[in-house]
């Protein structure tokens, strides 16, 4: 959420924040609907202090006897009082209309991100590792489709449909243990290496919950809803909102929640997109990553975040890389984004598996979620980020696909083999 008061101090500046995301400057439209709101309250404002005003002359008109002024002045309340609740209503709805149209607008840009349309303006930042050459590679899906046990595809895509229709996905055996090992392993890392504090949320949220992280109303469609709640799309959803209408002490920051969750996701904006295999899922499992910081901290954080991410992919030993997003590809909520991604040999390419934004206090003004500053005063909002540690099911295709052989097998990455029980390889 934006600050109004900072967009009528820089409307030049919003705008320009704006254009660089590839939308119209909104200033104008936004600083109007803020004067019409401050109209609401000074008429309401005005109206009230008159009525008050009024009410104690009629004390003096009746001390003085003077009846027919004392009526005079009753009628005037009496149609002041009428009046207000209309006032009222134009307040309300005067400052409904400004945070509605508040609430639709992403976050801006911060100065060193790179302007671009869409993904082709993205820049590397960042390389490790070097790609396998595979000859003949498979894609993960041929893989697992080719094994079997236990009644059908290791991978069963067929099985999925049946039960729930597609983008779905039945694993077995080896496969289903293999994405359990995956996501074991990240949630120890994050938990024992890098300070994180696990926890494990609701898995449906109310509104309140999905408009504080931006995901309301931008993203509906995006989204599976029960009667009263939503799935989360993400666990950075209930690990942000745990600070909503909080007030924190500077020396409770930083706090870093981790969490391993399902995620739902409609995938409406994804129609003929990676419609085969696992890339692109409404059921998924991700190791999602939040800090809430002071704003003096936010740029060290996201460095942070990042190299944790990074973490996971070099001991699982997967070739990636780092990309800064461009202003055109950034999410809703963020003002920088990093994407790590992992090369898949079966696709010939990098593909993403990470996401790490830092979200400066946009996300808290929509929760408002502060923190009391020791030398300052007053609370001040805390900075938010969110990041994937990583997604589960993407490092289950990069692991098939890196560690294929030519017998139709794959190899365990060591880093697995404990929660594996010592199991060094699978299929065939």
């Amino acid at each position: 959420m934006h600050d109004i008061r900072l967009i009528r101090e820089n409307p030049t500046g919003f705008d320009a924040g704006l254009t660089a995301r590839g939308l119209a400057p909104l200033s104008a439209e936004l600083l109007a609907l803020d004067d019409a709101r401050k109209g609401a309250i000074l008429a309401l404002q005005t109206a009230q202090e008159s009525r008050n005003a009024l009410s104690q002359e009629i004390g003096s008109a009746k001390k003085a006897r003077d009846e027919v002024r004392a009526k005079s002045l009753m009628d005037e309340v009496a149609r002041l009082k009428g009046y207000v609740p209309e006032l009222e209503d134009s307040e309300r709805e005067a400052s409904k209309a400004l945070a509605d149209r508040l609430a639709e607008i992403p976050n801006l840009p911060g100065p060193d991100v790179p302007h671009g349309p869409d993904e082709t303006g993205n820049v590397e930042y960042r390389t490790w590792g070097t790609p396998r050459t595979i000859a003949d590679a498979k894609q993960h899906f041929e893989l697992g489709e080719a094994w079997k046990g236990g009644g059908g595809s290791l991978m069963d895509f067929e099985a999925a449909a049946k039960l729930s229709g597609s983008r779905f996905v039945v694993l077995r055996g080896q496969l289903a243990r293999m994405e359990r090992a995956l996501g074991q392993f990240m949630i120890d890392l994050h938990t024992t290496e890098h300070g994180y504090t696990e926890v494990s949320p609701p898995l449906m949220v109310r509104d309140d919950s999905v408009y504080g992280t931006g995901q309301l109303p931008k993203s509906r469609d995006d989204m599976f809803r029960t009667q009263d709640h939503w799935l989360i799309p993400t666990a950075e959803v209930p690990l942000t909102n745990l600070v909503r209408e909080t007030i924190l002490s500077e020396d409770e920051l930083p706090l870093r929640f981790a969490a391993l969750t399902p995620c739902f996701r409609a995938e409406a904006g994804a129609a003929g997109r990676d419609t085969r295999g696992m890339l692109r899922q409404h059921q998924f499992t991700k190791c999602e990553l939040v800090s809430i910081v002071a704003p003096e901290r936010s740029a060290e954080e996201h460095e942070r975040m990042l190299g944790c991410a990074e973490a996971v992919m070099r001991k699982l030993d997967l070739p990636y890389r780092v990309m800064t997003l461009c202003t055109g590809d950034m999410g809703f909520a963020a003002t920088k984004t990093w994407d790590i991604e992992v090369w898949v040999p079966g696709q010939g390419t990098y593909r993403e598996i990470s996401s790490c934004s830092v979200c400066g206090d946009f996300q808290a003004r929509r929760m408002n979620a502060r923190y009391r500053p020791k030398e300052a005063k007053g609370p001040r909002f805390v900075h938010t980020l969110n990041g994937s540690g990583t997604a589960v099911g993407r490092a289950l295709i990069a692991v098939l696909e890196n560690y294929q052989e030519a017998d139709g097998t794959v190899t365990v990455p060591a880093v697995l083999r404990p929660y594996m029980g010592g199991l060094e390889r699978i299929g065939g």
